[in-house]
């Protein structure tokens, strides 16, 4: 499993947002995942095909899939319902995997 993510902040953005714009604005997480293989990703973006279609309330996701590397998008309202949403695609993720490793 080579599978990596990685976290970008813009502290320049930030600055120059008020308090109140911040409060308004949808939170959003990316995840990028770098599998060995196309048919790891594939497994993947098959196995969440049900969770998107029933949607977590409160987000909005977005994924993609090209070659062997597999992009996830999670917008929410709020922090709260964004952590949710990612530990829950998270762990489904990392299910699929373990499933497709036993298999």
């Amino acid at each position: 499993m080579g599978a990596r993510f990685f976290i970008k902040k813009d502290p320049q953005l930030l600055k120059e947002l008020t308090q109140s714009e911040l409060i308004f604005m949808k939170k959003v997480a990316k995840f990028v995942f770098n599998f060995d293989t196309e048919e790891e990703a594939m497994v993947v973006a098959r196995s969440l095909d049900p969770e998107i279609k029933n949607k977590i309330p409160k987000t909005d996701v977005k994924v993609s899939l090209s070659d062997k590397t597999f992009l996830l998008e999670i917008q929410a309202n709020d922090i709260s319902s964004l952590r949710a949403a990612c530990n829950s695609y998270l762990r489904w993720i990392n299910t699929a995997l373990a499933v497709k490793k036993t298999v």
